[in-house]
C-alpha cells in the first residue's frame, strides 16, 4: 500500500470573472486597504485580513486573488472582495465564475543522506537541475500538468495542481519515477528546517 504524503498547502490562487467593467479609481479611493499604481500595475491590489489573502482586481471585471490556504479559503475571500465592492455601490452580478488556477503544496521525504539531485536529474525524463541557478531540482509532468521543486532535504513543493487530489496523484507518480532509479521514498512530516 502506498504511503500518503503529508501535504500541506501553501498558497491557493484563485480567479473570478465578473462580466462587467470595474471602476478602479473609484475602488482604490474608496475601499480601505487598496492600492492602485496604475504606471507600475494595470490593476488594484486589495489585501483582506481574512482570510489574509491578496486580490487582483481588473477594469476588466477580473479578480486574481492569492494567498489562502485552502481552494474553499480562496473563494470566500473572492466573495468578500465583490461584496466589499458592492458596499460602493456598485453594481456587480450575484452569480459569477470563479476557478482555481493553482495550488502550491509542500510535503517531505525521508533524506537521511541528502539526496543526490544530479544523479536524479541525468537519469529522470522532464528534471532540470542547474545548482548555480537554483538550489533544487525541477521536475514535471503532463497528467495531472504540475511541477515539482526537489530539494536534497526531501522537501517537495508541488505547483500547477487544480485540485488538492491531483497533488496527491502527481506526488504517486513522482514517487514511482524515484524509485524507478533506486531512491527509496519514504513520506515524512514536515520538519521547519530550510531548504
Amino acid at each position: 500500500m502506498d504511503e500518503e504524503f503529508h501535504v500541506k498547502i501553501e498558497n491557493v490562487v484563485v480567479f473570478a470573472t465578473l462580466g462587467k467593467d470595474i471602476p478602479l479609481d473609484k475602488i482604490s479611493k474608496e475601499l480601505v486597504g487598496a492600492e492602485y499604481t496604475p504606471e507600475a500595475f494595470p490593476g488594484v491590489i486589495y489585501r483582506i485580513p481574512d482570510p489574509k489573502t491578496a486580490a487582483l482586481i481588473f477594469s476588466s471585471g477580473k479578480i486574481v486573488c492569492t494567498g489562502a490556504r485552502s481552494p474553499e479559503f480562496a473563494k470566500t475571500a473572492v466573495e468578500r472582495v465583490v461584496d466589499d465592492m458592492r458596499a460602493l455601490q456598485i453594481d456587480l452580478p450575484s452569480k459569477f465564475h470563479t476557478g482555481v488556477e493553482n495550488i502550491v503544496a509542500s510535503t517531505q521525504i525521508d533524506a537521511k543522506d541528502k539526496l543526490n539531485l544530479e544523479h536524479i536529474a541525468y537519469n529522470l525524463e522532464n528534471a532540470e537541475y542547474e545548482p548555480e541557478q537554483f538550489p533544487g531540482l525541477v521536475y514535471r509532468i503532463s497528467d495531472p500538468r504540475v511541477a515539482f521543486l526537489l530539494f536534497g532535504t526531501g522537501k517537495i513543493i508541488c505547483t500547477g495542481a487544480r485540485k488538492i487530489e491531483e497533488i496527491h496523484a502527481a506526488l504517486q507518480k513522482f514517487k514511482a519515477s524515484l524509485q524507478e532509479l533506486g531512491i527509496p521514498v519514504k513520506a515524512i512530516k514536515p520538519t521547519k528546517t530550510k531548504r
